[in-house]
């Protein structure tokens, strides 16, 4: 797998995490949460190809990056391809975050059925996870978009195997 089909990118942001961010949105998400605010993502057939090779050159041409960021659509349906990316992401020193609409509980309980879900947990820093839900949606919330969606600190949460919350980003 030295593709994946995404929605988009973004080369520098700064609402997808903490410092200056390259965003990678992916295409198809099996979540259609009401009020998304990338609801082009849900179509699997959307978007396009891209190839890892081609993507990871343009993150290496900024060296301004903090880290590197998955979004959605749903990171997880293509966990293969992005742990790909993760994992070079990591040799360049860059953190990795994950948005997911599933919940840290969910990954974990999918190991079994979808074991490339654990390659990308391993190879993720933090992960947003759960999906959004619009009557609990507040612009109050760092990084998230409504109350249940929670910061995840990934290496912690995999050694104790529950949940462990970032407080401070």
């Amino acid at each position: 797998m030295d593709e994946l089909r995404i929605s988009g990118i973004i080369k520098e942001s700064i609402v997808d995490g903490p410092g200056i961010r390259f965003v990678i949105f992916s295409q198809g998400c099996p979540h259609r949460c009401k009020g998304c605010h990338n609801p082009s993502t849900f179509d699997f057939n959307g978007g396009y190809i891209a190839k890892i090779d081609d993507l990871m050159s343009e993150i290496k041409k900024n060296p301004l990056l903090k880290g590197v960021t998955f979004s959605g659509g749903e990171p997880f349906v293509q966990a293969e391809a992005f742990s790909k990316i993760a994992i070079q992401c990591h040799l360049l020193g860059l953190n990795v975050i994950s948005y997911t609409g599933y919940t840290f509980e969910n990954l974990v309980s999918g190991f079994y059925n979808h074991p490339e879900w654990r390659t990308l947990l391993e190879n993720i820093d933090i992960l947003i996870d759960g999906p959004f839900i619009e009557e609990q949606k507040s612009l109050m919330l760092l990084f998230r978009g409504s109350y249940n969606q929670r910061i995840i600190d990934v290496k912690s949460s995999l050694i104790a195997m529950k949940a462990v919350l970032l407080e401070n980003l």
